[in-house]
C-alpha cells in the first residue's frame, strides 16, 4: 500500500494562532468540504515561510501555535492504497491567494498512457480542460 495525496489547500495564510488553544487546525468547514477535508482527518502542513512540517488533525471552525499569524501553508490529506484508487479518487486543490480567496480549484489526474505507462495532468476543476504547465518550485526526479 502506497500514500497518496487526497486533498490540498495551497498557499492558505494564517489568520489566528492561540498557544493555549485546545485544538488542532481549525479550517472554514466550506473550504474542507470542497477540497474533500474530513473533520478529525489527519493531515500534514508544510510552513512556506519558516519551513516547519507538521501532522495534526483538522477541526472545523482556529490552530496551535504551529504557525505565526500572516505564514503562508499548505495543507495536505493523504490517503492510503494502489495506483488505481488514486487514479480513480482524482484529488481537488485549492489554491488561495489575497485574503485567503481561492483563486484556483484543480484536479490531479493521474492515468495510464496508450503504453500503460503512468502519466499525470492538472486539470482546471470546474470544466476539465488541462492546465497550462506551471514552472515547477519542486524537485523533479525522471
Amino acid at each position: 500500500m502506497q500514500s497518496f495525496v487526497r486533498a490540498k489547500l495551497h498557499g492558505i495564510r494564517v489568520t489566528g494562532a492561540d498557544l493555549n488553544y485546545h485544538g488542532s487546525i481549525t479550517l472554514d468547514a466550506d473550504l474542507c468540504r470542497e477540497a474533500g477535508l474530513d473533520p478529525l482527518e489527519f493531515v500534514e502542513i508544510w510552513n512556506k515561510m519558516s519551513g516547519a512540517r507538521i501532522s495534526t488533525y483538522v477541526l472545523y471552525g482556529p490552530a496551535a501555535r504551529t504557525c505565526q499569524v500572516g505564514d503562508e501553508v499548505i495543507i495536505a490529506s493523504a490517503s492510503y492504497g494502489g495506483v488505481d484508487d488514486v487514479i480513480a479518487h482524482k484529488p481537488r486543490v485549492l489554491i488561495f491567494g489575497d485574503g485567503n480567496a481561492v483563486v484556483d480549484r484543480v484536479v490531479y489526474d493521474v492515468f495510464r498512457d496508450d503504453e500503460g505507462w503512468l502519466d499525470m495532468r492538472i486539470l482546471e476543476a470546474e470544466t476539465g480542460a488541462e492546465e497550462p504547465p506551471r514552472v515547477a518550485t519542486h524537485i523533479r526526479v525522471a
